[in-house]
């Protein structure tokens, strides 16, 4: 009984977590997007893993901005706005995963949030967010924000990371 107690809720949840994501068309170029709150694995879709990969893998990172920011990991939680038809965010946020991976960051404590080009999603209270450009990076330590990156970074991501942390 206790094991099909536990079969079930493992599967309700896996029903869950699959229906925070849509992939939707987008009315604009009738190409796929996600919306909704789901984990990174969805950027490893077909539709979306040809730019993913190609970023991620060929970001060149600075090795001391990271090793500045693993001091400061403690408490920290970030949340990813981004839309998967914008080509800021295309670029940004496979690279910032990567220096997030290079962290050994855990994954519990990311948030993506899909939205469309309204920058509007049906879960996460976007508009409360005040979000006019994607991708945004929204730091929180403690469960209060610390700071954003907004669209492109000032810098270069892991160094606006670090003033972020250190500011």
């Amino acid at each position: 009984m206790k094991k099909l107690l536990i079969l079930i809720l493992v599967l309700s949840s896996l029903i869950y977590a699959q229906d925070k994501s849509k992939l939707i068309t987008d009315e604009r170029s009738g190409k796929p997007m996600l919306l909704g709150i789901c984990d990174r694995s969805a950027l490893l879709d077909s539709n979306f893993a040809w730019w993913y990969e190609s970023e991620y893998n060929n970001y060149e990172f600075s090795t001391s901005a990271v090793d500045s920011i693993k001091q400061k990991l403690d408490g920290l939680s970030v949340l990813i706005v981004m839309g998967t038809w914008c080509s800021d965010s295309r670029r940004e946020v496979p690279r910032f995963l990567r220096i997030l991976d290079e962290l050994k960051f855990n994954n519990e404590l990311l948030t993506i949030n899909y939205v469309d080009r309204k920058k509007e999603s049906p879960e996460g209270n976007i508009s409360s967010l005040d979000i006019k450009y994607v991708p945004t990076f929204i730091f929180y330590k403690g469960g209060k924000e610390i700071g954003r990156i907004i669209e492109t970074p000032q810098i270069t991501l892991e160094g606006d990371f670090k003033n972020i942390l250190y500011n």
